[in-house]
């Protein structure tokens, strides 16, 4: 019997009669709902075709404030919503990168982001898609994530931390044998006079009672904390203050 390949690449998930399938009109602007479409139903193929279209028309920053940001916000409504789920989310995330990377080039220099924050994997933990979701949430509401990856050793974490002085830290583990890692991040900084807050979240074994037990530590009980945190970290709030608004 010959096996039929032809719907191998098919996206499902636009294809469910659901609240997921279903793009809402944001902005009067055709363009720039198009613009929004396609970042929230994820079609990064299709975002350099209709940004050409749409710079003969509009400037680079127009199109960056008024459509990108706005619609990957609202994917993160969706995420937090529960309507959305990962791999929703982080399609979104690439289609609007793509667009900014698009428009940046456009401009010929970057936009300017709100904040600095540097996200990781814990040292010996291969399982990035928590870190995924808070680089995703963070880039939609205008932050710069310096993403260092997985499995990260904890002294390359802190030379990063040393090197580019970010407002916020954050890092994610699956396991309680992994979360340790935080605990040496935290010391060293703290040695090195690098108060800044570190929000750690993760996996069931990683605890309020455990993040909160050394200096630096914030627990994030979700992705979904990272943007307000960071928020307030922009804002001027030492993690202490950070951790009283959201670990009490």
């Amino acid at each position: 019997m010959a096996l039929d390949y032809s719907k191998i690449f098919t996206r499902y998930d636009l294809k469910v009669t659901s609240k997921q399938s279903e793009t809402k009109i944001l902005v009067e602007d055709q363009d720039l709902q198009e613009i929004m479409d396609i970042v929230i139903r994820g079609e990064t193929s299709s975002m350099a075709g209709a940004l050409e279209r749409t710079l003969n028309r509009k400037e680079p920053q127009e199109i960056i404030y008024r459509a990108l940001i706005p619609a990957m916000e609202y994917v993160s409504r969706l995420w937090d919503e529960n309507v959305y789920y990962l791999p929703q989310t982080l399609n979104a995330s690439d289609a609007m990168q793509v667009g900014i990377e698009i428009c940046e080039q456009k401009m010929g220099g970057s936009m300017e982001k709100k904040g600095l924050i540097i996200t990781h994997t814990a040292e010996g933990d291969i399982h990035d898609l928590g870190q995924k979701i808070v680089n995703a949430l963070l880039r939609a509401q205008g932050y710069e994530v310096l993403d260092l990856g997985c499995d990260v050793p904890v002294e390359q974490v802190v030379d990063a931390v040393k090197q580019h002085r970010p407002v916020m830290l954050t890092g994610t583990a699956g396991m309680s044998t992994n979360m340790e890692a935080f605990r040496r991040i935290a010391e060293k900084l703290s040695e090195a006079g690098l108060e800044i807050p570190f929000a750690c979240g993760g996996g069931g074994g990683v605890s309020r009672t455990y993040i909160t037990s050394f200096d630096l530590g914030v627990y994030g009980r979700d992705a979904a904390e990272a943007p307000p945190m960071a928020g307030d970290a922009c804002s001027g709030l030492c993690w202490k203050e950070i951790r009283q608004k959201y670990n009490q």
